[in-house]
C-alpha cells in the first residue's frame, strides 16, 4: 500500500528548519514496524501541495499499531501547517513505491476516475484517511520528459527532496 502525506507551511520563511525537521521525522516514521520506505517531494504546481511525502506500507493495520500513534503527526510544526494542503490518503494500487531518483521526477494527477489521457500512469485509489481524491495517477520520468507533462492540464510535477529510505 502507499500512504501520501501532503503539508504546507503558512510561514515560508521557516522552510528551511522544516526541512531538517522533516528528515528526521522520514526516519522516524522508517521506524514504524510496517512502514517499509520513505521518500519526500516538493511541488510548486498550482492546486497541489507544496509537500508530499509518499511511504511504502504493509498494510492499514500500521495506523492502529501503538508505536505509529505515539510517533505520527506534525509535532511543534502543527500549527504552522497550512489546512488548505494537510491531505493523507492511503491507496491501494501499488504494492511499493516507486524511487525517484535526483534526476527524476514524479508526476501526479489527483482525478474522480482512472484518466486514460494521461498515458501511462499508475492509477491508486484511494481506500483510507482523508480521501482527499479518489483516484490519484503518478509516473517517474526523468527531468528531461517533464515539458511534454507540463502542457497536461492539472498534473503536479514533483521533484524528490530525499533520498528513498528503505528498511
Amino acid at each position: 500500500m502507499i500512504f501520501m502525506s501532503q503539508s504546507g507551511l503558512l510561514d515560508p520563511s521557516r522552510e528551511a528548519d522544516w526541512d531538517l525537521w522533516y528528515v528526521d521525522h522520514l526516519d522516524l516514521m522508517r521506524s514504524v514496524p510496517g512502514f517499509h520506505s520513505a521518500q519526500r517531494f516538493k511541488t510548486k504546481s498550482p492546486g497541489y501541495s507544496p509537500s508530499t511525502a509518499m511511504y511504502t506500507l504493509e498494510s492499514a493495520d500500521v495506523f492502529n499499531d501503538p508505536y505509529y500513534l505515539s510517533k505520527r503527526g506534525m509535532g511543534e510544526w502543527k500549527p504552522l501547517i497550512d489546512t488548505r494542503w494537510y491531505k493523507r490518503n492511503l491507496f491501494d494500487g501499488l504494492d511499493v513505491a516507486p524511487h525517484v531518483a535526483d534526476d527524476q521526477v514524479l508526476l501526479m494527477a489527483d482525478r474522480a476516475a482512472p484518466d486514460a489521457a494521461l498515458p501511462g500512469m499508475t492509477w491508486l485509489r484511494a481506500v483510507a484517511i482523508d480521501k482527499s481524491t479518489p483516484y490519484r495517477g503518478i509516473k517517474v520520468v526523468s527531468a528531461g520528459e517533464v515539458a511534454q507533462w507540463t502542457a497536461v492540464q492539472d498534473a503536479a510535477v514533483y521533484r524528490p527532496f530525499s533520498f528513498q529510505v528503505r528498511n
